[in-house]
């Protein structure tokens, strides 16, 4: 077999030791690993983390990943001893808000495949006997977790490595990155230079260092995090302890043989420039310990673990390692470096399945897992600013161990990205959360007199935090009258040229070869068949589409396979534009009166879209609604962005209008069955799974994607995205929650909301395809509760099309 491409991997701690190993195994052999420090003691966060694999995860993706580090690192040893230590983890709560995310978790664990219990304080007291089951109010606890030895793992996946041609070299720190035509072509270090076709930067905390050379920005900032051991403790000679967590305190405890080791997340953000990171004597990653900042962490530890107040905090470091402003990895590709990727801000607990997902990644072309919300390019431009970095890094380091709600959003740095409707939406009380820097409205307190108020059921208290009754009336007058709603954060971009069509094409599912004035639903493909994204592609003129998309990632996706002639270009125009849903009954007599253009049913049918002007502002308006009501999608520039709203809103008044929020949105589109990619759907999944089939046309010619689709159909789905009511109106599940059939798990829920118009939550779920009949009997686990469900036959609103098609 030949060796593969010459690979560069830079850093020789865990993460790139795994993919060292990985890739050799893949037959990627003529590859080098450069280690500016000593193998394997290499000075990075790898040299002193404690080694906690904790499995559950809010994202399945970050489960999986974990799950595979699990499997991989048991299976390991170095010269006889283990890599790694199947203990045990035990998460407690000492609060009912606590206790309540266990419950939350546990549902986590088990809709991702993970076993996991619930338990009372007495048995958490019987699985760490040092525990006062007192403070406990309950436990969470998996019995799979357990402690990596982070050195040893290194090592052992770097001797397999070297057994199948690997090299590793100490003392090589990387100044350059050699390029040529927009490919890497090799990198220098101290000593020498190295030719590379691929080059891997695991650099840690290191990364924008590296970052600079390739002039790439690697939003990632080195955070000390508070590592104490305490003197030996005799009590612990001959036992073995789980790791344990107490997130009310900001805490975690892992037994050194004779001694306790103790994490803090309490103290205040410790954030180090990359650059300054070994500018001191010793370990670069180890700074120095800070007692003061240690005190209320002993405090809540001696409290909880009582036998604790007879010793004391003998050494400590303040750790150094990688926070990024979601909290999430940054792995892929450069944007404008082919050749040069990244794998950064990667935890222990993570590393071997990340370094898997890579190795598929550059081998066959698909890293086999869901990457989107790790992959690097899923950043804002704006989201890459120092300042903002900075700023959510350290937010993120806060709330490692806070419960936060799905709809939760960071306080800093805010207002940041505003629609030219801002001012007028704060003028109409609207509540604004964020979301990829832009503020949003989910409601309208202008809103709070509408008597639909009074017909909206109440709900749970979790469900209950970041919304209002308000929302739900404002779904209902959508649906009897007409409403507004600002969709300027929805991504969009222009592909022009004379290989425009040709090149769309080639990139997504169905047929764009229609005449202009044509908008059509359409998906991007992974070659394995996997929806990467669905688009909304609009015809403006023979070389011209405006293209609807779900954010960086796909615009990445798409710059890499724009043809080399130049014959097709694509520029973002999200920035410089805003639109308005118009969206209701009487959508048509608002938008009719302010406009000579023919919005006929006849002259401009669904899915159609024209030039027109409302009133003094030209717009692009398109004939389509993700809520299922009459109505266009308005376009115009942002400097005309108010002067758009305005006259809408005086021409809708007397048709009774209102401003709507995304809790409207989102209950709407529910009821409709329009998926969210993301998070119903993802590259995980083929069209057919998902329920959007339609979007294919096999008989079109060639897409990416088609060949792995030939002989698939819905027939042959064997999982299904499939539509679950809840007749309990209190009970709004809110996504993520395991699926229950017989008593056993068998599915999971991705969007949930109430339906406002239906009068039933709604949740939609994958679930085996035996499973998806209409009638079918099923659970959702709620915060430990079971809730029944029912499959229901989609969609649950209008199945027939007769709103949306409206002629009236």
């Amino acid at each position: 077999m030949p060796p593969g491409p010459r690979v560069v991997v830079i850093g020789a701690g865990i993460v790139g030791c795994a993919l060292a190993d990985e890739l050799t195994e893949r037959g990627w052999t003529d590859l080098t690993v450069l280690e500016q420090g000593d193998l394997f003691t290499t000075g990075g966060s790898s040299s002193h983390a404690p080694g906690l694999v904790f499995q559950t995860n809010a994202c399945r993706t970050m489960t999986e990943f974990a799950r595979y580090t699990v499997a991989k690192y048991g299976a390991l040893d170095l010269d006889g001893a283990p890599c790694f230590r199947q203990v045990g983890g035990l998460e407690v709560a000492t609060t009912p808000e606590r206790l309540a995310d266990l419950k939350r978790r546990h549902g986590w664990a088990t809709a991702s495949g993970v076993e996991s219990r619930l338990i009372e304080p007495g048995e958490c007291a019987v699985l760490h006997p040092m525990l006062d089951p007192a403070k406990v109010l309950g436990g969470f606890h998996i019995p799979s977790d357990g402690l990596a030895g982070p050195l040893r793992a290194a090592e052992a996946q770097a001797r397999r490595a070297i057994g199948r041609g690997a090299k590793f070299l100490a003392g090589q720190k990387v100044v350059g990155v050699e390029r040529a035509g927009g490919r890497v072509t090799g990198v220098t270090t101290g000593t020498g230079s190295f030719r590379a076709d691929i080059v891997l930067s695991c650099a840690g905390m290191w990364g924008p260092v590296l970052g600079e050379l390739v002039d790439l920005a690697i939003p990632l900032v080195p955070m000390a995090h508070q590592y104490a051991r305490t003197a030996p403790l005799p009590q612990l000679t001959g036992m073995t302890l789980p790791i344990l967590r107490h997130q009310d305190a900001d805490l975690y405890f892992r037994e050194h043989v004779d001694r306790i080791g103790i994490g803090a997340y309490g103290h205040r953000p410790m954030p180090l420039p990359a650059e300054e990171i070994g500018a001191g004597e010793g370990m670069p990653s180890e700074l120095a310990f800070t007692p003061a900042d240690f005190e209320e962490s002993w405090a809540a530890a001696v409290d909880l673990l009582p036998s604790l107040g007879e010793t004391k905090v003998e050494e400590g470091i303040n750790g150094l390692f990688s926070f990024t402003p979601d909290g999430m990895p940054l792995l892929g590709e450069h944007p404008d470096l082919d050749g040069f990727w990244v794998a950064e801000a990667v935890w222990i607990t993570h590393s071997a399945g990340v370094a898997r997902a890579m190795a598929r990644w550059l081998v066959d072309g698909q890293p086999g897992a869901d990457l989107h919300g790790c992959d690097l390019a899923r950043f804002e431009r704006v989201q890459l600013a120092p300042d903002y970095v900075m700023a959510r890094s350290c937010q993120s380091f806060v709330e490692v161990y806070d419960v936060v709600h799905p709809l939760q959003s960071m306080e800093e740095p805010r207002p940041l990205r505003t629609s030219p409707f801002y001012e007028r939406q704060s003028a109409l009380g609207a509540f604004f959360l964020e979301a990829g820097g832009w503020e949003r409205p989910h409601w309208y307190e202008a809103n709070a007199n509408l008597p639909e108020v009074a017909l909206i059921p109440e709900r749970n208290d979790w469900a209950a935090r970041y919304w209002s009754p308000i929302g739900g009336a404002e779904a209902l007058v959508a649906r009897r009258r007409v409403a507004m709603f600002d969709m300027t954060s929805l991504k969009r971009v222009e592909v022009t040229g004379p290989g425009a069509l040709p090149f769309l094409q080639t990139m997504t599912t169905n047929q764009l070869d229609k005449k202009p004035g044509s908008v059509t639903y359409t998906l991007l493909l992974d070659e394995d068949g996997g929806v990467r994204s669905d688009l909304t592609v609009a015809r403006l003129g023979a070389e011209r589409f405006q293209v609807g998309v779900n954010g960086n990632i796909d615009i990445d996706w798409l710059r890499r396979h724009l043809p080399g002639d130049g014959a097709a270009q694509i520029h973002e125009t999200t920035p410089g534009t805003c639109c308005v849903g118009l969206w209701g009954p009487l959508a048509r007599a608002v938008l009719q009166s302010l406009s000579t253009t023919d919005f006929s049913h006849r002259a401009m049918g669904y899915f159609k879209t024209k030039q027109a002007y409302v009133g003094l502002v030209p717009v692009t308006a398109m004939r389509l609604s993700y809520v299922g009501e009459l109505g266009w999608e308005l376009y115009t520039s942002a400097d005309l962005g108010r002067e758009l709203w305005d006259t809408l809103w005086d021409a809708g008044r007397k048709h009774g209008i209102i401003a709507a929020g995304r809790d409207a949105f989102s209950s709407m589109r529910l009821e409709k069955g329009y998926r969210l990619w993301g998070t119903d759907v993802t590259a995980e999944h083929d069209p057919y799974e998902a329920g959007l089939g339609f979007a294919v046309r096999m008989d079109k010619g060639y897409f990416i994607g088609r060949d792995a689709l030939a002989g698939r159909s819905a027939e042959t789905a064997t999982r299904k995205l499939t539509c679950l009511t809840v007749d309990d109106p209190y009970s709004v599940v809110l996504g993520k929650e395991p699926v229950f059939a017989d008593g056993r798990p068998a599915g999971y829920v991705t969007s949930a909301a109430y339906g406002y118009t239906v009068g039933k939550n709604i949740a939609y779920a994958w679930l085996p395809a035996e499973l998806s009949m209409p009638g079918t009997p099923l659970e959702i686990e709620y915060f430990g509760e079971r809730i029944p469900a029912v499959v229901a036959s989609e969609p649950l609103f209008d199945p027939g099309m007769t709103r949306i098609r409206s002629a009236v």
